[in-house]
């Protein structure tokens, strides 16, 4: 894999069968660049949303992942401008007004305001924090995205790493990809949602034709991984259920408790195993499952995957997934504050401060571990299983990855709560046409599914989508809109640097 993000002169490297339509795409970039700004932008800097194939919410909580890059992007056309002001623009101008600002004023991000610029700050922010300086130059960009917010293909993410680009070439610096993916996911903080890192680094780091295998802790390590041969080959269909969640106004009731209660159930666990006075626990901030994990067993962090190692995951993550039961089997139906408190033996005011619950507020009576924990161990097992299948690629390996992905379906709806009756609806009708595994993706509560098909079944799936689904509930779509939410992809590329 690259080091650093590699620069691109033709749209054909970047994309498929569809560069005709991003050529014209690109040229109204920069002829609305020059109309908005008086002059041709300098480059294009390119970040791609991404399909989160298997290993739902549990970036955060520190176990690997297996996301592909996909097509839908955000670019960012930028030029420096010899001032201390930078002005950012859309091509939505409608939806998203122009924004002005000073060099000094691009630190001040208001999280308690849903303002599409804020956005921009954080990759801006995000790449100076990094380096610890202020930045120094002004510039104007110029922004498009074709990813659906609200959908679960990360569009917040793609905006981010394509704002940090922009951001460091402007202003001269050479971050890696690591580092870049870091610094986005730690950015995107700033405007109050608590991500966990795998958006930013698959955006980062995507390969061509591979999905990647994104391993936390104890650092980040991408590995691409391709699917299995087979006849016919493998596709995958995504399917929005046009049900918007934004993550930045449910967080307190969704994606942040979620969170809180993995951490909170990461302490308790700690405790339980009794190794929360173990420095690897103790220092640790935050206490994510996988760090207990490692503790626990006092191993290193497992990398490459062959049959012994992978057989390591699976010994351990199974045993994790029974204590979790003697931990939290006593409150099913959650724990109160108070409680949780009790048995960590701290004040409420102390374990609001372990959680940062300062900046990351949520709202909840009882907050719900045991499932929690349930989710996180037994779909980090899901992963580790899917990346063995695809590399050994046994005998019927459609089936095999699509009973994991249908499996981490049930899993997010049962325990970790975060599907919807859309959701549920859709890949109910995809596997009864052909689909192997059908799942949702991303944070979930609405958003997108991903579905494994055979090649040979895709026009079938997207056929009883479009007449079971969609007909139904969105029934004045346009075909554009329609071919907008339901598309067929395959793993493309990270992000990237365009120059004409």
């Amino acid at each position: 894999m690259s080091l650093f993000a590699p620069t691109v002169h033709g749209l054909s490297d970047i994309y498929g069968a569809d560069v005709d339509a991003q050529a014209v795409r690109y040229a109204r970039l920069a002829a609305t660049f020059k109309a908005t700004f008086g002059s041709q932008p300098e480059f294009i800097a390119r970040a791609p949303g991404r399909v989160n194939i298997i290993g739902e919410h549990i970036d955060y909580c520190g176990f690997p992942v297996f996301p592909m890059a996909i097509a839908p992007d955000t670019l960012v056309a930028a030029r420096a401008n010899r001032s201390d002001l930078i002005r950012v623009s859309n091509m939505d101008s409608a939806k998203y007004p122009p924004r002005e600002f000073s060099v000094a004023d691009m630190f001040e991000i208001d999280s308690t305001k849903h303002e599409w610029s804020n956005y921009f700050k954080c990759g801006y922010r995000g790449v100076l924090d990094h380096v610890s300086r202020q930045g120094s130059k002004g510039f104007d960009a110029l922004l498009d995205g074709t990813v659906p917010a609200g959908g679960g293909l990360s569009s917040s993410a793609a905006f981010v790493c394509a704002t940090q680009l922009a951001v460091q070439r402007i202003e001269g610096l050479s971050l890696t990809q690591a580092e870049l993916a870091s610094a986005a996911a730690q950015a995107e903080r700033h405007v109050g949602v608590n991500a966990g890192g795998m958006d930013q680094a698959v955006s980062i780091m995507g390969q061509q034709d591979s999905a990647l295998f994104i391993e936390f802790h104890p650092t980040l390590k991408a590995t691409p991984v391709r699917l299995p041969e087979a006849d016919p080959p493998f596709a995958f269909v995504i399917a929005n259920t046009l049900v918007v969640s934004n993550k930045h106004t449910t967080a307190p009731t969704n994606y942040n408790l979620r969170v809180v209660e993995t951490r909170i159930g990461a302490l308790m666990l700690a405790k339980h195993l009794g190794i929360a006075e173990r420095v690897a626990c103790a220092n640790a901030d935050p206490l994510t499952f996988k760090v207990v994990m490692d503790e626990y067993f006092a191993k290193p962090n497992v990398g490459d995957s062959n049959d012994d190692e992978v057989q390591g995951w699976i010994e351990r993550l199974e045993i994790m997934l029974r204590e979790t039961e003697k931990a939290f089997g006593t409150h099913p139906q959650g724990y109160t504050r108070d409680e949780m408190a009790a048995v960590l033996s701290v004040a409420t005011a102390e374990l609001s401060a372990k959680i940062h619950e300062n900046q990351f507020p949520v709202r909840a009576d009882r907050f719900k571990l045991l499932q929690r924990a349930q989710h996180a161990f037994s779909e980090a097992l899901r992963v580790v299983k899917f990346r063995w299948i695809c590399e050994q690629a046994p005998e019927e390996a459609g089936l095999k990855l699509g009973d994991l992905m249908n499996q981490s379906q049930d899993s997010c709806r049962d325990l970790f709560e975060c599907s919807c009756p859309e959701l549920d609806e859709v890949c109910k009708i995809a596997r009864k046409a052909g689909s192997f595994g059908s799942r949702l993706t991303g944070a979930g509560w609405g958003g997108c599914s991903v579905h494994l098909v055979p090649a040979n079944k895709v026009d079938d799936v997207k056929k009883a989508l479009a007449d079971q689904y969609y007909a139904t509930y969105f029934s004045d779509l346009s075909t554009e809109q329609l071919s907008e939410a339901l598309f067929a992809t395959k793993p493309g590329r990270g992000a990237c640097y365009y120059f004409a």
